[in-house]
């Protein structure tokens, strides 16, 4: 019996365990896949309060080193279902069985496809969704961003110091980004930017050759020759096997506010898994924290 499950050992997970232990609580984190969640991917972090500058797999694998050297203990199993029994909350995963007496859900938000046919057999074979993890395999070759938010204009930026040309391909005519990072853009000779259209086919054998791009306005079509599409058009959370025991909005996200209560007593959640306004390292901490005193003030 533990005193507290938290599901998922990204930011916001681990953030929770070092405040549940650090509480006198036994902890137990349950991840499916790496702990860190998605800033590991991160070239460099700059944006965290009293770190001037920490790459993504230095500040994860600093986060993780403290909750384990505190007392948390880590699974890697993925949560399949949560159900309550006689005052207790159970988590079944594809492996075994936990009790705890309450539950934390931190489980994160993963990249948004974008539905096209043969994405997922081209991934990693000219498709990515991390231009910090393998743009440098796309060294001197011509590769296209897809997006138009902050992530797809910091991914373009890193991708013109490696890649011959960069094409960042955005729905709109405006880009929802930062304008300090468009205006570094517009800078770089070797990227283009194609507004107001969106990839509609990958072309190419084993590995991606090209894209075809056809523009929203005129619906005129491009084929652009690349040898790397990275996709950076937002997020979903992963949230559909707690359906049945937490609400969750029309998004899919777990319904709760700044206490991170959901609506059933014991179960809490933290990080970008839950309905907010903001999505960013700081606030998932801060959640860590949040969800994990409320969890030890419902243990008593």
């Amino acid at each position: 019996m533990y005193d507290i499950i938290i599901i998922g050992a990204g930011t916001a997970g681990l953030s929770a365990a070092v405040y549940g232990v650090r509480a006198g609580k036994q902890v137990l984190l349950l991840e499916e896949k790496v702990y860190g969640g998605q800033i590991i991917s991160a070239a460099e972090v700059e944006n965290y309060p009293g770190i001037r500058r920490i790459s993504g797999y230095e500040f994860a694998e600093n986060l993780y080193q403290q909750a384990k050297d505190l007392g948390a203990e880590l699974k890697y199993e993925r949560a399949v279902e949560i159900q309550e029994e006689e005052g207790k909350k159970v988590v079944l995963t594809n492996r075994s069985r936990y009790e705890g007496r309450a539950v934390i859900l931190a489980t994160g938000a993963r990249n948004r496809r974008l539905g096209l046919e043969r994405e997922e057999e081209l991934t990693g074979a000219g498709v990515s969704y991390c231009a910090t993890c393998d743009g440098v395999f796309y060294r001197g070759k011509d590769t296209a961003v897809a997006g138009g938010g902050n992530t797809a204009l910091e991914d373009a930026l890193f991708l013109s110091g490696y890649c011959r040309n960069v094409y960042l391909i955005h729905r709109r005519n405006e880009f929802r980004g930062e304008e300090k990072l468009v205006r570094a853009l517009r800078e770089k000779e070797n990227v283009s930017m194609v507004l107001e259209s969106q990839v509609i086919c990958l072309n190419g054998k084993e590995h991606l050759e090209s894209v075809t791009v056809k523009n929203r306005r005129t619906e005129a079509t491009e084929e652009i020759p690349v040898a790397g599409l990275f996709i950076a058009v937002g997020q979903e959370p992963d949230n559909q096997a707690f359906a049945e025991i937490v609400s969750l909005d029309a998004y899919g996200y777990v319904k709760a506010g700044e206490d991170c209560r959901t609506n059933r007593a014991g179960i809490f959640t933290a990080g970008d898994c839950r309905t907010k306004e903001v999505r960013q390292l700081a606030t998932a901490a801060a959640d860590g924290a949040v969800a994990a005193l409320a969890a030890c003030a419902y243990i008593g």
